[in-house]
């Protein structure tokens, strides 16, 4: 199984890949497109500003790749929040592959650092434990597998077709996060 890291340079993508070895993976960093392309599972991650995030994925032609893949593809964490159509950190427009408008959050502490409890019509999700570090939020929408409140309810896992993205960092979630993983990669 081939697995890629998209590597655009605003993703946490060594502890995405220590995870992935602690369960048995090996998987690749690129940004080039053709091994994107080529892999039976992308991962998506990100860390920082949507901006500067967006501006490394026009310089790397990655914008419309990544809307275009056909193979299981997971978000993490800014990773999800560019996978929607707009962001307001920066004002920046995303991939378009949600239909939700990530917001930040208003008259809270920043960023929301910690555990946080999944709610869920699925047994999959719900009543799960999950690591969060984010300042901005995806409102609820059609595709909202779950959710976690934090002054409001924001949608933390988000589901469409081929594409799963976490608000949450599975990574750092301990045995629930590492299964989640493990369950991305060995989907059918």
């Amino acid at each position: 199984m081939k697995i890629v890291i998209i590597d655009y340079g605003s993703g946490n993508v060594q502890s995405v890949q220590f995870s992935l070895q602690r369960l048995g993976y090996t998987a690749s960093l690129s940004a080039n497109k053709n091994e994107i392309k080529s892999a039976d599972r992308v991962i998506f991650p990100g860390v920082g500003h949507a901006q500067m995030a967006m501006n490394n994925l026009e310089k790397n032609d990655l914008v419309e790749l990544i809307a275009s893949l056909s193979q299981p593809v997971l978000g993490i964490c800014l990773g999800m929040q560019l996978m929607c159509n707009q962001t307001e950190e920066g004002d920046v427009k995303g991939l378009g592959i949600f239909d939700t408008m990530v917001k930040k959050f208003q008259d809270l502490k920043v960023p929301q650092i910690g555990w946080n409890t999944l709610s869920s019509s699925s047994d999959k999700y719900h009543n799960n434990y999950v690591y969060m570090i984010h300042s901005y939020y995806a409102e609820i929408c059609e595709q909202t597998k779950a959710s976690c409140a934090y002054g409001l309810n924001y949608s933390a896992v988000l589901q469409k077709d081929n594409f799963t993205a976490f608000q949450f960092h599975p990574e750092k979630s301990s045995r629930y996060g590492a299964k989640l993983i493990n369950d991305f990669i060995t989907q059918k």
